[in-house]
């Protein structure tokens, strides 16, 4: 199997980091901006997107700053994507950290899926 190339980007979003982890964490939020519909049991989360499921195994979290998953068809890889809050501490400012993975030929689509997401994700807290 190809392997995939690790890629992280970074997203300022104009909003309290608490806020924000709710819509990163909860299959409420992430249904608002990332899926049309998430339903979790437990440590596996189901992403639904026309009409099509994708399962997900939650790997971990820290409460108001990261969550980090692994698709169950990745199972057997060290793949993952993570969204991770991250604030400066000097100004404040809040960026939404994305580090995901993906084959070198669908790295430009990735990174544009990426940016779609997080631009529906700002118009859903008001963000600029």
């Amino acid at each position: 199997m190809e392997e995939k190339v690790k890629f992280e980007m970074e997203f300022p979003i104009q909003v309290s980091p608490s806020l924000l982890y709710q819509y990163i964490s909860t299959p409420s939020g992430l249904s608002e901006w990332y899926a049309e519909n998430v339903n979790s049991r437990g440590e596996f989360f189901t992403f639904i997107w026309n009409g099509s499921e994708e399962s997900a195994k939650l790997l971990g979290k820290k409460s108001g700053e990261r969550i980090k998953f692994r698709w169950l068809d990745d199972e057997e890889t060290e793949y993952f994507f993570e969204l991770r809050i991250q604030v400066d501490e000097i100004t404040k400012d809040v960026s939404l950290m994305i580090t995901d993975f993906s084959h070198e030929e669908e790295l430009d689509e990735n990174k544009m899926l990426w940016d779609t997401m997080i631009s529906d994700l700002k118009q859903v807290l008001g963000s600029s």
